[in-house]
């Protein structure tokens, strides 16, 4: 049974449309109670989005209509509210955010009571089970504030007091709900901050900044001579970096220079990294490179995090910017990987712009098409024969990745190879392929 209303990383869209609106929160929610027992309590984050007290109080009634007592943690980043319901005696946690998004969308993410997202099928469960109505119910909602300052405290201790004594780091929140978190880590640890997106006012989160916009991080790196930039998204639960140069680095490169590092040092558990199929084949020779191995999932970091529990491996990301460090949370943090980021500079004493040496990408293309309707991939017979005529002709050193979005009508197309030429010329070939089988929009 497929998914209707979920999509890669919860319910998500534009505040006030037909997905995201109160009453949907509250029928969602409602749902959600009921598969997680229908008592107990119920941790409710947000990020800074305007829209998001409004969504925290609908999705608290539809909570207590199934029976159970939501408390709001306020605004708090996705990874520090899988933290404390893992910690705590909660039965569920619940995370008003768009992530990534721009400051009209909005969306909800549910989380178990050990932290880690939903799968798939429990998903379908609770779509369900969704009532026609919710019962309209105004709720006091508890308040919890002491979250923050546990997550701070836990994130503090990643590297020796004053480690970072002397740094300067920019550091950009993304106008989002790490504002309060990520800085204070990073002065705790001794790091002089210059801070960018950090004053948000409810309609601008992810506006220009964060890591989906790094360029006015990469600037300012440039311009106040800075060891290095971070850059999380809206909720937290991702990062990107610059070098003292001003060069962002991707999260295959971020991912890259933490598996090797722990695999020298004999902490890469199960010698294993966990990445998507996004991630370029770069990763692997990485990798494989220490003696170290690389298994795929599908794109999500809930995907990655399923894999990495039933191999028991501790380490695994997505090309974005999730990075999943066991030993720090059960999800993408994105202050917990910069801290692992940082450990290794602080131990090595290298900058970013050696560390990154570590990876050499495959030539890359990918793309993405509008089209009409989403016919089955095994359905269309020029692009299953192309794809496979391309993957014999490059072996090993190539590959290709077909699929449709999860969330847009789109078909999108990626190629790696052996050199940039090998490369165009593939991808060229894919897009033929896929005007014959499809109406491209």
């Amino acid at each position: 049974m497929k998914r209707i209303y979920f999509g890669t990383d919860g319910v998500r869209g534009p505040f006030g449309g037909p997905l995201i609106n109160e009453a949907f929160a509250a029928r969602l929610a409602e749902a959600a109670g009921i598969w997680a027992g229908g008592s107990g309590r119920v941790l409710i984050g947000r990020d800074s989005r305007g829209s998001g007290e409004a969504l925290v109080a609908a999705v608290a009634g539809g909570l207590a209509a199934a029976g159970l007592q939501p408390v709001s943690l306020g605004v708090l980043p996705t990874p520090a509210v899988a933290r404390a319901v893992r910690a705590s005696d909660a039965v569920l946690g619940v995370v008003v955010t768009a992530s990534h998004n721009p400051a009209a969308d909005n969306g909800i993410k549910f989380f178990t009571a050990t932290g880690i997202k939903l799968t798939d099928e429990e998903e379908v469960i609770i779509e369900s089970s969704l009532l026609a109505a919710a019962a309209e119910r105004a709720v006091g909602l508890p308040i919890d504030d002491t979250a923050i300052a546990d997550y701070i405290a836990a994130m503090s201790t990643q590297l020796p007091a004053d480690a970072l004594r002397g740094w300067k780091i920019v550091l950009d929140t993304a106008h989002g709900a790490t504002v309060q978190t990520s800085g204070a880590v990073l002065r705790k640890l001794g790091a002089e901050i210059i801070a960018v997106g950090n004053a948000p006012d409810g309609k601008n989160i992810n506006e220009g900044v964060g890591s989906e916009h790094p360029e006015k991080l990469a600037a300012r790196v440039v311009t106040a001579h800075a060891r290095l930039g971070i850059a999380h998204d809206g909720d937290g639960d991702r990062v990107v970096f610059c070098d003292e140069h001003g060069d962002v680095l991707d999260g295959d490169e971020v991912l890259a220079i933490l598996a090797t590092d722990a695999k020298q040092r004999g902490e890469l558990v199960a010698d294993t990294l966990v990445i998507t199929v996004q991630s370029n084949l770069g990763v692997d020779a990485a990798v494989k490179a220490v003696g170290g191995r690389v298994l795929r999932t599908d794109v999500g970091d809930r995907y990655v995090s399923a894999c990495m529990r039933a191999e028991g491996a501790g380490l695994g990301g997505e090309s974005s910017g999730h990075i999943i460090c066991d030993e720090i949370g059960p999800t993408g943090d994105g202050l917990g990987a910069a801290l692992r980021v940082l450990r290794i500079m602080y131990l090595t004493g290298q900058p970013l712009s050696e560390l990154r040496r570590v990876l050499t990408k495959f030539p890359q293309r990918s793309g993405a098409v509008k089209v009409e309707s989403k016919t089955p991939l095994a359905a269309c017979s020029a692009l299953q024969t192309e794809i496979a005529a391309l993957e014999s002709e490059m072996g090993e050193s190539g590959r290709v990745l077909v699929r449709y979005s999860g969330t847009e009508p789109k078909l999108r197309l990626l190629i790696e190879g052996p050199t940039p030429e090998v490369v165009a010329a593939g991808y060229a070939r894919l897009l033929k392929a896929a005007e014959q089988d499809l109406t491209i929009l």
